[in-house]
């Protein structure tokens, strides 16, 4: 049983650590979809499987082995590392996208000049920043 979870944990190391080197070496976002379903995919398969361990043999873990806890030891670190890595990375590739597309946006609010002025009952005029529609390749 053990084995199992070792096994979807070296599978998920393993794409985790792809899907990482790929983001470093600039790879489009959109080729990287297989990997984050995979990832997604095993992430599923390792809650069910330890799911299910625990409740048909609760403590199983004190059960294994030297070599199969070493195992699921080493297991556990390299998915900790990758998984560290990973979000690091993801985490930057989300604030740089973010960061593009609220300069697309305020050079299109710059570009537009959706400002709009109202005059109050009182004589006082008051601004405010009209959104402006962005579309990425016809979409909104």
């Amino acid at each position: 049983m053990a084995s199992n979870v070792i096994d979807v944990m070296a599978s998920l190391t393993l794409i985790m650590n792809e899907e990482t080197d790929r983001l470093r070496g600039h790879e489009r976002a959109l080729d990287l979809a297989e990997l984050a379903t995979a990832k997604v995919r095993l992430v599923g398969v390792l809650e069910t499987e330890l799911a299910r361990i625990n409740r048909e043999q609760p403590g199983w873990t004190e059960a294994l082995d030297d070599e199969q806890r070493d195992a699921l030891a080493n297991a556990l670190i390299a998915l900790g590392d990758a998984s560290t890595a990973n979000a690091a990375i993801l985490e930057r590739q989300i604030d740089l996208s973010a960061e593009m597309m609220g300069a697309v946006a305020a050079e299109a609010k710059r570009l537009s000049g959706s400002r709009t002025s109202t005059y109050g009952a009182q004589g006082n005029v008051s601004h405010m920043e009209m959104a402006t529609p962005i579309s990425i390749n016809s979409e909104y």
